[in-house]
C-alpha cells in the first residue's frame, strides 16, 4: 500500500477572474472551494478546454493571485508573500513542467536542467550534478547533455523540461501536459518516470493531462468540467463535486 504524507499544496475558497474581452458579455472564472494534494501523491487535472486547467496550476504556484481564497505550499500562505519572495519559493520548492518548456535556446541541455540552481541561488554541487546525470539517463536523453536546445525535437525538449522540474528534489512538482509532445510508445515511460521520480521524495504531483489512457497512472483525477468531481485512475468517482 502506498503511504501518503501531509497536504503539501492544498487550496481553500479559490475564486479567480479573468474580465471579459471587449465585445463579450462573461468573463472567465475559476472557483475552487477545496483541493488538496499530500506527499506522494499523484493527481491529473482534466477538463474541456477553457475550464480553468492552466490557470489552476499558475495559481497553485504563486504566478498569479487569486481573487479570493488561499494558497498554501507547506506551511506557507502565499498570500503572505511578495512578487519575488514567490519567485524564490517557485525555484527551491515547486518543479514546473511548461507546455511550451520555457528552456533557453543559448544553453545545452545539461545547463538549462542546472538552472534552477543559478536562478534561485541554491548550491550547485556535485550531488545536484549527479541527479542531472541520473535524470538525463533515466528519461533516455544522457547522450544529448551537451547539444543545444535550438537542436532538439519537441520530444527531447519535453524530457529536459522534466529533468529540470525534477533536479531540485522539489517537494511539488506542477506538469501542464508533460506527455503533450511525446510519441505514444514513450508517453507512459515517460510519464512513469517523473511520477516515480516524485515519489521517491514524497513529492506532491499536480499534472493537467488530455491524454485519459494515462488516467490509470495517477493517484486520483480532478474534473474541472464537472465542478471538481474526484475520481480514482481508473475513473470511479470517489467524492461528490462539492
Amino acid at each position: 500500500m502506498r503511504v501518503w504524507y501531509a497536504p503539501v499544496l492544498h487550496l481553500t475558497d479559490l475564486q479567480f477572474d479573468y474580465p471579459a474581452p471587449a465585445g463579450a458579455v462573461d468573463g472567465f472564472r475559476l472557483a475552487v472551494p477545496s483541493l488538496a494534494v499530500r506527499g506522494g501523491e499523484s493527481v491529473a487535472v482534466i477538463g474541456p478546454s477553457g475550464c480553468g486547467k492552466t490557470t489552476l496550476l499558475r495559481l497553485a504556484a504563486g504566478i498569479i493571485t487569486p481573487r479570493a481564497g488561499r494558497v498554501m505550499i507547506d506551511e506557507t500562505d502565499l498570500s503572505t508573500l511578495g512578487e519575488s519572495a514567490r519567485r524564490s519559493l517557485r525555484l527551491a520548492r515547486i518543479g514546473f513542467v511548461f507546455q511550451d518548456f520555457r528552456l533557453l535556446d543559448h544553453l545545452d541541455v545539461e545547463e538549462n536542467i542546472l538552472l534552477p540552481f543559478r536562478l534561485g541561488g541554491l548550491r550547485l554541487d556535485p550531488a545536484a550534478r549527479d541527479r542531472a546525470a541520473g535524470l538525463l539517463d533515466r528519461l533516455g536523453i544522457a547522450h544529448l547533455r551537451r547539444r543545444s536546445i535550438t537542436r532538439l525535437s519537441h520530444g527531447e525538449r519535453q524530457r529536459t523540461a522534466i529533468c529540470r522540474a525534477l533536479v531540485t528534489e522539489p517537494s511539488m512538482v506542477l506538469a501542464d501536459e508533460p506527455t503533450g509532445n511525446l510519441d505514444p510508445a514513450n508517453k507512459r515511460v515517460i510519464l512513469e518516470a517523473l511520477l516515480d521520480a516524485a515519489r521517491a521524495r514524497n513529492a506532491a504531483v499536480l499534472a493537467v493531462t488530455h491524454d485519459h489512457d494515462l488516467l490509470d497512472a495517477f493517484d486520483r483525477v480532478v474534473d474541472l468540467g464537472e465542478g471538481l468531481q474526484r475520481t480514482d485512475g481508473a475513473g470511479r468517482v470517489t467524492e461528490a463535486p462539492s
